[in-house]
């Protein structure tokens, strides 16, 4: 199968959020080059798009997108173009323009495997977790105290982005045994599964994607996880009040790792949701927005906790009033 490759210019300051709100669209993949490889990269070996002889300079970054060449391509570069211009009010995304390309009838999809190798987070209390893919036949060293075989398939979430990441030590500090939690988002299903590893009793996730059923279903499978009490629903929760009303209420936790362009409306129906004393994690929120994601979580009653950075992201640990 042939694809249509887009490539957007932008800089590395904005090459996160773009690649991340593309991601959400009907598009078959997303790459970033840029001319950096971060330090946390360098020392844990984490999966990073990065292409050591692409001549780029400087701040310049390169967001490519994927669309099968039979595909109806029209409304999908449509949101891409409203989605750069509304970054532009708000961030400098650069020069912002689009080059197309054919790619050859390849596997491009599983190229990235050899770029994502295993790694290890650790954890205010001393611990650590050890994520490793099914391709990749290193183990854990006797120090780490949790081991997560993750495949991110076609769905996102493999606990290398800062993002992921700062939810990650956020659930390992808060979940407590027994805790109902509801995964927003849930993607892979890596911030779920971490929550039982973690002592959450029961829980649910919801997703966009479909392919989020495959995902989560190969991952709870591979991390010993088949007959938790987990169930996934699938449809837009902002804009389908049957999806609301099966994610249910009452809950001890509920965490979000999306845009702040989904949080903020998210966060308004977060409360009813919760138990008296819930608790509320929020990240994939870029530093420029952290102020308004703030605002709205303060306007919604909630106490924050914590508010934490990894790179340019940051997330928020709040309280339900």
């Amino acid at each position: 199968m042939k694809y249509v490759r887009y490539t957007i210019k932008t800089l590395q300051g904005a090459e996160d959020i773009i690649a991340a709100l593309l991601s959400d669209l009907n598009v078959e993949g997303v790459e970033i080059e840029d001319a950096s490889l971060p330090e946390d990269i360098k020392k844990n070996g984490t999966f990073y798009d990065v292409l050591p002889e692409n001549n780029i300079e400087g701040d310049d970054a390169f967001v490519s997108f994927y669309i099968e060449k039979d595909k109806d391509k029209d409304s999908i570069l449509s949101d891409v173009g409203r989605i750069l211009k509304e970054l532009r009010e708000t961030m400098d995304i650069g020069d912002g323009g689009i080059s197309v390309s054919e790619t050859e009838d390849k596997d491009w999809i599983n190229n990235w495997k050899e770029f994502f190798k295993s790694f290890t987070i650790d954890f205010e209390d001393g611990k650590k977790a050890f994520f490793t893919p099914s391709w990749e036949k290193e183990e854990a060293d006797g120090s780490c105290d949790y081991t997560i075989n993750i495949d991110p398939g076609t769905a996102f979430g493999t606990g290398a982005h800062e993002s992921t990441r700062l939810c990650i030590r956020a659930l390992e500090k808060y979940v407590k045994e027994g805790m109902r939690f509801l995964d927003i988002g849930a993607g892979s299903g890596i911030l779920s599964l971490l929550s039982f590893m973690f002592g959450a009793e029961s829980g649910m996730g919801v997703d966009i994607d479909e392919g989020s059923v495959s995902a989560v279903h190969d991952n709870f499978e591979k991390n010993g996880l088949s007959d938790a009490p987990y169930h996934l629903v699938i449809g837009n929760f902002l804009e389908d009040q049957n999806v609301r009303d099966h994610a249910g209420i009452m809950y001890d936790l509920i965490v979000a790792n999306i845009l702040p362009e989904v949080l903020i409306p998210l966060t308004g129906y977060i409360p009813e949701m919760l138990k008296s004393g819930g608790l509320y994690i929020v990240s994939g929120i870029i530093e420029t927005k952290a102020e308004s994601m703030r605002k709205c979580l303060e306007f919604n009653d909630f106490q924050i906790l914590e508010e934490n950075h990894d790179g340019e992201w940051v997330s928020y640990v709040s309280v339900l009033r």
